[in-house]
């Protein structure tokens, strides 16, 4: 198995705020007018995008949430836990990796509007992974809460919340 460095070398990642490796891949050349968009987005969007993202073990995805789906796919590297938080305040979490024999998958859905984020299950590896969106991402779709915030809203998730916001 390659390290981390040689994939972000390779596929010239770059770091992102949310605390993972990354670099947009695709970025549909069509978009949807914000007039045939649901009215939570507030401008025009491409049709969709695709980006690699790694995350080392030491580090995570912060919990945030997007206005669109969002479809991971697993290619390399560790397992990865991604932790969703729903609307309702339901936690749940979806295992990422290889060995779909123990209930690990390869793709993997977060519903628009979820919070979540990325945690690697080994700290001394890395996970690469890639995520698709559509309609396409924008910045403006990007909210990252606070912990205070979070906390506030949910105390009955600290742990995690605590694991997972800066």
């Amino acid at each position: 198995m390659k390290d981390a460095r040689y994939w972000i070398d390779r596929l010239a990642l770059v770091g992102h705020p949310e605390g993972v490796y990354y670099r947009e891949t695709y970025r549909s050349q069509e978009s949807l007018a914000r007039e045939h968009l649901p009215e939570r987005f507030s401008g025009d969007r491409a049709l969709s995008t695709a980006s690699y993202f790694l995350l080392t073990g030491d580090e995570f995805s912060a919990f945030h949430r997007i206005k669109q789906d969002e479809v991971w796919h697993f290619y390399e590297g560790s397992t990865l836990t991604i932790h969703v938080i729903d609307p309702e305040g339901e936690y749940s979490t979806i295992t990422m990796g290889r060995g779909v024999e123990r209930g690990e998958t390869l793709q993997a859905t977060v519903r628009a509007g979820n919070l979540f984020g990325a945690s690697v299950d080994d700290p001394e590896v890395y996970a690469l992974v890639g995520c698709t969106v559509a309609p396409g991402f924008d910045l403006d779709d990007l909210e990252i809460p606070s912990r205070e915030e979070l906390l506030a809203r949910y105390p009955q998730h600290r742990r995690i919340i605590e694991k997972l916001t800066r």
